[in-house]
């Protein structure tokens, strides 16, 4: 288990020979511009969006920590990937405001709606999070997959975990850098047809070694298929404190995911993910006009409803072969000499399915689009990331510089945010999981954002002064709460007092604390908006419902039709359906 044969080793070279040689043939179309090298010209298809907006986010956090999640908890963590819904927000409802105003950056769009502090701030704000999230664990997720799949591998003292992570940096650097977005989103584009088959081939031969679907909710209970698990366990005296507390857990569907959180909480994280974050809507930003960009996000919405099928639910099949014995390697993995489950080393899932239920060749082909999605995800955010500090920072410095110096510039960009995010893999390996890990970090970070995004667009009053003090407010409050946790998360044993005032802010379940962020961000920009002046409404034509003029609404109805209507519809039924099957 876990070395793979000279038949894998052969599809998995040519596998990535057709990768680079698709970068090389778009690398080859010269990017002279900022336009052409960050937004691909903003002639990218809708077929292409799609697939690049799903590529981009399936990455570590699912082929690692999302299976790892579901072998511990279950489906509990579907709520977030039944949020495709939220894609259908950013194409019906953010997508008209985007294209109207042919920005590059979040930020960008930020500076035409309030101010050129506000777009400062955001700017630097997501550049933090691209460095706490998606780059460090990109990075660690590949190291997981090698230390899994060739674990004696060593290098000049370098095990095959630091082996891994350096390689999927140089390797997706390389045409990152050289290519740009449209090296990213047609390289995307190939990777996500073979992830998807490659995953469900995962699903099958993990069923197929179990004994079908039945065994698995046999073995595994019903209770792991809940998305609602019970409310009040037996036994358990119900509350509704946000603050964990050993024997009082009611209220709550397991230990770290309350209900309530997850019901208000989740959607902030999702639209502020989806609709407004630089990584994910930058594709939509490279369409050349609002129905390409419409259809790129509905057609994402449809991808994003697999991850339950092809990342949970493997994750349950590697924990019900554990827990079986049907598998000895995996049962030694996730069970301690005790029996209890070891949850740390559930991250492990995913790869160790694919190295124990799959045949020879099959193993090979699954184990390219696992490492080619790693690259994937690490790609749209060093191309995000660059993108921000070239045009928001570098360009506003130097605004007579030759576009030829910005595309050398977010080259340049592109190496010292992959430096950073090595720096902080540590913090990582020191977290419960890596899912549980990014969703805590983007918790805390997110609400501000929505709230100056979503209410600057509904509400045309508020104002730069609002949009600062609440992005200002709700970033401190976010990095305080990281503060607090990091010297828990590093693994040294260190703890504070209980009961003290930082213990209660440690302790506090992290949709919680997300919540409140969210609501006195929102407080804090309207209250500062209606006590200063209003914002020079001409200024801001066409940017807020409020300000939409007649022909604004003409051009846009004009870019939908009763197909992208149904398509919409069938996705929410989708959902729903989701729902219904994994309640109860």
């Amino acid at each position: 288990m876990g070395v793979l044969k000279p038949l894998d080793w052969i599809i998995i070279l040519v596998y990535f020979g057709i990768i680079l040689g698709l970068a090389w043939k778009v690398m080859r179309q010269k990017q002279r511009t900022s336009d052409e090298y960050f937004l691909a010209g903003r002639n990218l298809g809708w077929l292409i969006i799609g697939a690049s907006i799903f590529a981009s986010n399936i990455g570590a956090e699912h082929l690692v920590g999302l299976a790892g999640s579901g072998a511990t908890d279950g489906v509990a963590m579907a709520h977030y990937e039944l949020h495709a819904w939220c894609l259908l927000v950013l194409g019906w409802v953010m997508v008209p405001f985007y294209m109207r105003s042919k920005v590059f950056t979040m930020p960008e769009f930020l500076e035409r709606r309030f101010s050129p502090a506000a777009r400062t701030v955001l700017s630097l704000i997501s550049l933090v999070a691209y460095v706490l999230t998606k780059l460090a664990v990109g990075i660690f997720a590949g190291g997981v997959v090698f230390s899994v799949l060739l674990p004696e591998l060593s290098w000049f003292g370098l095990d095959s975990f630091w082996i891994g992570s350096i390689l999927v940096i140089l390797i997706t650097g390389l045409y990152t850098v050289m290519g740009g977005l449209k090296a990213v989103a047609y390289t995307e584009a190939l990777q996500t047809f073979v992830l998807v088959i490659g995953s469900a081939l995962v699903t099958y031969f993990g069923l197929k070694a179990l004994g079908g679907w039945g065994a698995l909710r046999e073995i595994t209970g019903g209770e792991m298929f809940n998305l609602w698990k019970p409310l009040v366990p037996a036994g358990v005296e119900g509350t509704w404190a946000p603050v964990k507390e050993a024997g009082r857990m009611a209220w709550y569907f397991n230990d770290n995911y309350p209900w309530v959180g997850m019901l208000f909480c989740a959607p902030i994280i999702g639209l502020w993910y989806w609709c407004t974050d630089q990584y994910i809507v930058q594709r939509v930003l490279g369409a050349p006009n609002e129905r390409q960009a419409r259809r790129g996000s509905i057609a994402a919405a449809f991808l994003k409803l697999l991850p339950v099928f092809i990342f949970i639910i493997p994750g349950i099949i590697a924990f019900a072969l554990a827990k079986s014995g049907g598998i000895q390697a995996l049962q030694q993995e996730f069970f301690g000499p005790g029996g209890e489950l070891i949850r740390d080393n559930a991250q492990k899932a995913f790869p160790m399915l694919v190295a124990a239920v799959l045949p020879i060749g099959v193993r090979g082909l699954v184990v390219a689009g696992l490492l080619a999605a790693l690259m994937s995800s690490l790609a749209g955010a060093f191309n995000a990331a660059a993108t921000l500090f070239t045009m928001d920072f570098y360009q506003r410095l130097r605004p007579q510089v030759t576009q030829e110096r910005l595309v050398w510039i977010g080259r340049v960009a592109t190496g010292i945010m992959v430096l950073i995010g090595l720096l902080w893999i540590p913090v990582i390996q020191g977290g419960k999981g890596l899912y549980d890990y990014l969703q805590n970090v983007q918790s805390y970070l997110a609400p501000p954002i929505f709230v100056v995004f979503f209410f600057g667009v509904f509400m045309k009053r508020l104002n730069a002064k609002g949009c600062l003090a609440a992005l200002g407010t709700g970033f401190a409050l976010g990095l305080f709460r990281l503060a607090v946790d990091t010297p828990v998360k590093l693994g040294t044993g260190f703890s504070y007092a209980e009961g003290s005032f930082l213990w209660v802010v440690n302790n506090i379940f992290f949709q919680y604390y997300s919540l409140v962020i969210f609501l006195i961000s929102a407080a804090v920009m309207i209250v500062v908006s209606y006590l200063t002046e209003k914002p020079a409404y001409e200024k801001i034509a066409g940017l807020t419902y409020g300000t939409v003029t007649a022909e604004h609404r003409k051009e846009s109805r004009s870019s939908w039709t009763a197909a992208d209507v149904v398509a919409s519809g069938l996705v929410l039924a989708l959902i729903l359906a989701a729902y219904l099957y994994f309640t109860g």
